[in-house]
């Protein structure tokens, strides 16, 4: 069967980037399904995504460009509920990307918005429709 099972998201030793994952992970329909010193536990529609503090990281922030995941999307619901992500972001701290094309940065029938947090990871909130 295709698909994914799950996905581990490795995280510097930050309190926000947990703090700005967990805002984004229960606007988007995920549930907190286990928790320990370094991480958390993820689940939504038949997957799961972990969050873990990494033993190995020496960067202070992700970049999104070099070689590996660019950003995740995520299913948002309605074009409202991602324009009321989007409006409510800012304060959870994530900032928009490509915000002067908003919501068709993705083409025309595509509605979508772009978020980056405090350490860089980007992420895509996508409107069923």
């Amino acid at each position: 069967m295709s698909g994914i099972h799950h996905v581990e998201v490795w995280l510097a030793e930050s309190t926000n980037d947990f703090r700005e994952w967990r805002w984004l992970l229960e606007r988007v329909g995920f549930t907190l399904t286990a928790e320990w010193e370094n991480g958390q536990s993820w689940e939504g529609d038949g997957a799961y995504l972990s969050l873990t503090t990494s033993p190995n990281t020496t960067a202070e922030t992700h970049d999104r460009r070099r070689p590996g995941i660019n950003h995740l999307a995520f299913k948002a619901g309605s074009p409202a509920e991602v324009d009321s992500i989007m409006d409510d972001a800012e304060s959870q701290g994530w900032s928009p990307l490509y915000h002067d094309r908003y919501p068709h940065a993705g083409g025309p029938g595509h509605y979508a918005g772009w978020l980056v947090n405090t350490s860089g990871f980007k992420t895509e909130v996508v409107a069923d429709y």
